[in-house]
């Protein structure tokens, strides 16, 4: 390790610690690397423009975002609500489990965790909340356990940054996601099932059946968003990166001229929102760009190669080192920055070992999904305590029993990789 690297950390490590953003300190200290081992400062926007201008999935996340804050906006979200409620709501802890499959069925659309639990979620902790039916920690519990479904079952934002940096098929990680998300769906829909019986939650009024056609009708507009998505890509109609902007047109659509929801002011806030959303993730991504050069230079994914290869292990064995690692960085760390720095840096050694690299890259996934949600510094756990007022500390105190059941799923997906790679491989990726 060079000096110019341990200047550079312990820069970015001093900056983070005094609350600047990832992004802009992942580039001052990468440009710090740059004067201290003698190259051309010019590198870094050199590499960053390259970076960007050879990866045209990244348009995908711009556009995903968009789509996910048109449904916020608009109504999409309250159709897919009444559909859940009246598809779940008759069982005990029904709001729970409406909550769990409402997230499952916009997860479908938005790719996004964050828009998932600050948009329908906060709809569904309101009504959690009311006439104290849930308590309120487990309400915003359940709500952000749920949430991590979003960028699981696709479309993914988080799937299409890791393709970006391990070259594989975002068709193939999309089809990959399918499996873990249900069984997430599952396994959460369990441990609703199980706490609401020992603590007698209620369960939601009986919908008439007479209603139902009613009901399924209004949802079966944006529910035909993730067949359109996904039956583009699979069948050759457009890319991965092209029906990212097929779903904001499509959202877009349904919520401006369809159900008239979305008027001037309200549509250049969601602009607003969007780009300030994006510009975050391209700091990131930027800053990644120049890290990703200088672990390149120095060697790194190399040296861990070779130090790994001393020791005799199994790919199970390392890839549950691997997922301990990283639900250990994921505690402190965003997503955006492990997918970005931390996966190029693994990516040898998982082709040294032979793990399918698909399988990996949902694994991984779902590791930064849990993460969101693990004390001290998940993100969910900020987003939904600044939403709703609900105390942090009760919050996390519910979370616990989530993080164990999907901590369990995710040790599935690891053993019996089928789980994630069963559809791509049936549908023909290899």
């Amino acid at each position: 390790m060079s000096l110019a690297l341990i200047v550079m950390l312990a820069i970015l490590a001093g900056t983070c610690a005094l609350g600047a953003a990832i992004g802009p300190a992942m580039i001052a200290s990468g440009l710090v690397y740059l004067i201290i081992s003698g190259q051309d400062v010019g590198l870094a926007a050199e590499t960053i423009l390259n970076g960007f201008f050879n990866s045209f999935v990244l348009l995908a996340v711009p556009l995903f975002i968009f789509a996910a804050n048109v449904m916020n906006a608009g109504t999409i979200s309250e159709r897919l609500l009444d559909f859940s409620l009246a598809m779940v709501g008759r069982f005990r802890g029904g709001l729970a489990h409406v909550n769990i499959l409402t997230s499952l069925i916009f997860s479908g659309m938005s790719g996004s965790a964050i828009a998932d639990a600050a948009g329908v979620g906060k709809v569904l902790i309101d009504m959690m909340r009311a006439n104290n039916r849930y308590p309120p920690g487990f309400a915003a519990a359940i709500t952000g356990a749920s949430a991590t479904i979003g960028p699981i079952i696709p479309p993914s934002i988080p799937m299409v940054l890791y393709a970006m940096v391990s070259d594989q098929s975002v068709g193939a990680l999309f089809l990959g996601g399918v499996g873990p998300g249900l069984l997430m769906t599952a396994v959460l829909m369990l441990a609703v099932w199980l706490i609401s019986r020992r603590r007698n939650f209620p369960t939601e009024a009986t919908i008439p059946w007479r209603r139902y056609p009613g009901i399924v009708g209004r949802a079966i507009p944006p529910l035909l968003m993730p067949g359109i998505l996904l039956g583009g890509i699979y069948g050759g109609a457009f890319t991965p990166t092209e029906a990212a902007a097929v779903a904001a047109f499509y959202a877009l659509i349904l919520a401006g001229l369809a159900y008239r929801a979305i008027g001037p002011r309200t549509f250049f806030a969601i602009l607003v929102d969007t780009v300030r959303s994006s510009a975050v993730i391209a700091m990131i991504i930027a800053g990644a760009f120049l890290f990703n050069y200088i672990i390149a230079t120095e060697q790194i994914p190399n040296a861990i190669a070779a130090w790994l290869s001393g020791f005799s292990l199994s790919p199970v064995v390392f890839l549950l080192l691997v997922s301990l690692l990283f639900l250990v960085f994921g505690c402190f760390l965003d997503a955006a920055t492990m997918l970005l720095v931390l996966v190029p840096i693994i990516l040898p050694s998982m082709k040294a070992m032979g793990i399918d690299l698909v399988h990996f890259g949902v694994v991984v996934v779902v590791n930064m999904m849990i993460g969101l949600i693990t004390p001290p510094y998940g993100v969910l756990l900020f987003v939904i305590n600044s939403l709703t007022g609900i105390e942090l500390a009760s919050i996390i105190r519910e979370m616990w029993a989530f993080i164990a059941i999907l901590l369990a799923a995710l040790l599935l997906m690891i053993l019996v990789p089928d789980i994630v790679l069963w559809l791509p491989h049936t549908l023909g990726y290899s």
